[in-house]
Formats: C-alpha cells, structure tokens, sequence
C-alpha cells in the first residue's frame, strides 16, 4: 500500500483533518492533525484513527502503524 492511499484512507475517514504518512509498504508512520481531537486523551485519539485503517491492518496491507495525532494548537506548538 502505497503512503498517498494511506494518507487518503485517514483524511476521508476522518473529514477535515491533514495526514501525512511515511511508510516502506508495510510499517508506516502517520502525523495526523485535526479539531477532531480537542479534548481526546491519546488513546482515543490513535483509536479514532485505526478505526478507519482496521481492515487494511486485519489484511496485512498494513503490517505497523505509528501515529501521531494534534489538534491544530498542538501542531503549530510542536512546530
């Protein structure tokens, strides 16, 4: 699976945030940026995000996933 098809996967399943994805096929990395996560604890918010990708880590196409997830002030502070 290729990064864009990830990145694309993230960003409509969960409208209105900004992913960008790196990744060698199998083990990817996500930076995942929305309003969706205000107030969320970390796991809800990595939870919301495999909920859109849980079919394509159950088939393997999706063997490792790191993410990590901002609202939009959390972004621009870790910038």
């Amino acid at each position: 699976m290729e990064n864009q098809q990830v990145q694309r996967l993230i960003e409509e399943g969960l409208p209105g945030v900004k992913a960008t994805v790196n990744g060698d096929g199998y083990h990817y990395e996500a930076v995942v940026v929305g309003d969706c996560f205000e107030g969320k604890s970390l796991i809800q918010q990595q939870k919301m995000v495999y909920s859109v990708l849980n079919e394509h880590i159950a088939s393997g196409a999706i063997h490792a996933l790191t993410i990590k997830a901002y609202t939009p002030a959390q972004w621009e502070q870790a910038q």
